[in-house]
């Protein structure tokens, strides 16, 4: 009993936690407006957050923090912090100029709430049992992740207030971290010593190197798709006559169906193996990017529905990667190796949510997915090539 307790206050958590990540790109339409900022500028309002989540996770991976710091303490900060910083944009921001660091900021603390919280989930699971936790995780990081969009989606909030709200709900985050969570029975002991290398000497390692490679894949396509759906969906011949505002349509597609594959995803990774569930939702999300074309010319319903099974697919098996390397990693290490996946991994997204506008540009936003596709197929054969050798 007390470790599911433990499993749905670490995933509350990371629901409220995450509510800050894509509070600015839920406003990015009126801020363009109000700012007279180009689509260009723009992007950084997301990369700029990535970029810190990256610089974090490395810093925190260099000094182990989340093997040498009491891992609740370092989750309940860094969402504290997450939720400070945007609190500054919405009260005092009025430009680019100081819009991006503190963005910067916000992903550098949400780097101590994600992988932290992989961590800690992983300490209340049983090998046995864990690729099912590990997608109650993720699934809460979708719901948090797409939070900002349903709060702009149910009314004509200011985007001041749409970021006061998401704020104030990453505070409450904090708060459950501090009162709520404890690590669990199967976290590792602590580091002996600092061992920042592991970040690399991981990849000289079979498993390990197999498991970053599928999760690297998965990256490419995941945080541009959750960027750039709203854009994409407006762009489309159907998005005047969509049954709701697109802040609803996305929640609805990328957060809801999202969670319910992840926890899918992570049923199938327990019931019939790591390899085979991320294979087959790889496979499925990569064929989404390349029929993304056919889709764009949909009518309402097909296209919502097409938008589902991308968005269940394209999430399903990242919880699916964190168990793996969890369980092919030092154990000794599992905080750092999980952190230094992540931070590769998010540094990837940075340069393909740049690349998808600059496509979408070219050639439309009718094609503009199609720059995704080889990163679910590339990840799908190390997947399967990792199934393989453990079989």
């Amino acid at each position: 009993m007390r470790s599911q307790v433990q499993r749905a206050a670490i995933a509350l958590v990371q629901v409220f936690g995450l509510a800050v990540w894509f509070s600015v790109s839920a406003v990015v339409p009126t801020l363009r407006e109000e700012w007279g900022i180009s689509s260009a500028a723009a992007v950084w309002l997301t990369g700029s957050v990535q970029l810190g989540f990256v610089t974090g996770a490395i810093t925190s991976a260099a000094l182990n923090l989340a093997d040498r710091i009491r891992p609740h303490l370092l989750l309940a900060a860094s969402a504290a912090l997450a939720a400070g910083w945007t609190l500054l944009l919405a009260g005092f921001v009025d430009g680019m100029a100081a819009a991006i660091p503190l963005r910067f900021l916000t992903g550098v603390c949400l780097a101590g709430v994600y992988p932290v919280g992989m961590k800690l989930m992983a300490s209340w699971s049983e090998s046995r049992g864990r690729g099912l936790a590990m997608g109650v995780l993720i699934a809460a990081l979708t719901l948090g992740s797409t939070l900002p969009h349903l709060i702009g989606g149910l009314g004509s909030l200011p985007w001041r207030e749409v970021l006061v709200t998401a704020a104030c709900i990453g505070l409450l985050g904090a708060l459950v971290a501090l009162s709520l969570v404890r690590p669990g029975p199967h976290l590792a002991a602590g580091a002996p010593a600092r061992n920042a290398r592991y970040a690399l000497t991981m990849f000289a390692e079979r498993g390990p190197r197999l498991a970053n490679l599928g999760y690297f894949g998965h990256m490419w396509e995941l945080y541009a798709l959750w960027t750039w759906i709203p854009t994409f969906l407006l762009a489309t011949p159907a998005g005047e006559r969509l049954p709701a505002s697109t802040g609803i349509v996305v929640f609805t597609t990328i957060g809801i169906a999202g969670a319910i594959g992840c926890l899918l995803g992570g049923w199938g990774a327990d019931r019939y193996g790591r390899s085979p569930a991320a294979v087959t939702a790889l496979v499925i999300s990569g064929a989404c990017c390349a029929l993304s074309p056919l889709a764009f010319d949909a009518g309402p319903a097909l296209l919502i529905a097409f938008c589902v099974i991308w968005g269940a697919s394209v999430i399903a098996d990242s919880g699916v990667f964190s168990t793996a390397l969890s369980e092919v990693a030092d154990s000794r290490y599992i905080g750092t190796a999980l952190t230094a996946q992540t931070a590769i991994g998010f540094g990837l997204t940075v340069l393909s949510i740049q690349l998808v506008p600059v496509v979408a540009a070219g050639v439309g936003w009718q094609f503009a997915f199609l720059l995704l596709a080889p990163g679910p197929f590339i990840g799908a054969v190390a997947m399967r090539t990792l199934g393989a050798g453990r079989g």
